[in-house]
């Protein structure tokens, strides 16, 4: 039953920066939805919205897949409940970043 409940807190709207090699900055929003062990939603961008694909729960930790111009993104993540906060590893053709998200409104 904790698992469950670790789980519905990871759902709703959660927001970061990722900060490039050369400095720019871009801005992400993920919107999670969880169901039983399974993490749906988006990812928006400037350019719209991007569906979660491969998505698992396991307690706090959690993985899914977004696919950008063909190239399919890994992100590994872990909910922090006592600040209301994700960590999120982001792997992109082998370039290893990482973002903090904090609930949005």
């Amino acid at each position: 039953m904790i698992c469950f409940a670790i789980a519905a807190d990871t759902a709703g709207k959660w927001a970061g920066t990722l900060t490039a090699p050369d400095g720019n900055q871009y801005p992400l929003t993920y919107t999670f939805k969880t169901d039983s062990g399974k993490l749906t939603g988006t990812g928006s961008s400037p350019e719209g919205d991007v569906a979660i694909t491969n998505g698992k729960l396991n307690g706090n930790d959690f993985t899914f897949t977004i696919g950008v111009g063909g190239v399919d993104i890994i992100n590994t993540g872990k909910y922090y409940p006592t600040g209301d906060s994700i960590g999120l590893n982001i792997d992109y053709n082998g370039m290893k970043f990482h973002s903090t998200l904090k609930r949005a409104n």
